[in-house]
């Protein structure tokens, strides 16, 4: 058995985290965009919006069908062949746009399914009052879903970041292909590879902390 290179770990420390910054922005750029288009499916199906609905269904259907390596490929060497507009795109915005439609199905219907776990008595009173559905959503809705949701979506920030590591297929050096370009040219593979698996694990670890702060205040909101 071969000992652990404990040096060229050390070393490779500070060569891996320049990249940890890349990989929070990426994954934070697609969490925002993911959360917006998500927000805005969930209301197309709790509406039930003619012709968006259907579209809606199909959209999500499709991207939780398929594994997200598939449609970062699509997005990145794919499309670019058929509309050649998107020759100019680049790893980095290909990888941006795949996460966030891939974690934007699987919002959605967490959100949907959040929306309807609002008390109906408040859809009610909204209408009452004579609210617009649009007021009804912006000002009562989706700010109770949202804290219904927060827990759930925190798990998918968290997924979102992890994923980010299959950026480097599409030749993005983020903290994964950064670690894979050291490991190939000094083919100490594991010493490598457990580093970069361990900064991840710090990263969730933390994002863990921040969500149980989150929901111990959305459980002293609700208990009020």
């Amino acid at each position: 058995m071969r000992p652990l290179d404990l040096d060229y770990m050390l070393g490779l420390v500070p060569v891996l985290l320049k990249y940890v910054p890349l990989t929070l922005a990426m994954a934070s750029v697609a969490m925002v965009f993911a959360l917006l288009l998500a927000s805005l499916m969930a209301v197309v199906r709790v509406m039930r919006v003619p012709l968006l609905d259907g579209f809606t269904q199909i959209f999500i259907s499709f991207f939780r069908g398929t594994p997200l390596l598939v449609q970062l490929f699509l997005f990145y060497y794919g499309l670019p062949q058929v509309f050649s507009f998107l020759t100019a795109i680049n790893g980095v915005t290909a990888a941006i746009m795949g996460i966030t439609l891939h974690f934007a199905a699987y919002m959605a219907e967490s959100i949907r399914a959040a929306i309807l776990g609002v008390d109906r008595s408040q859809w009610e009173a909204a209408r009452s009052v004579g609210m617009t559905t649009a007021q009804m959503m912006r000002r009562i809705i989706l700010p109770q879903a949202a804290r219904i949701a927060a827990p759930t979506l925190v798990n998918y920030f968290v997924d979102i970041i992890k994923s980010t590591s299959l950026a480097f297929t599409l030749g993005v050096t983020e903290l994964m292909g950064a670690a894979q370009k050291e490991a190939a040219g000094s083919f100490l593979y594991f010493e490598a590879f457990i580093l970069v698996a361990v900064i991840y694990w710090v990263i969730v670890e933390a994002l863990t902390v921040v969500q149980r702060q989150l929901e111990a205040r959305l459980g002293k909101a609700v208990a009020r």
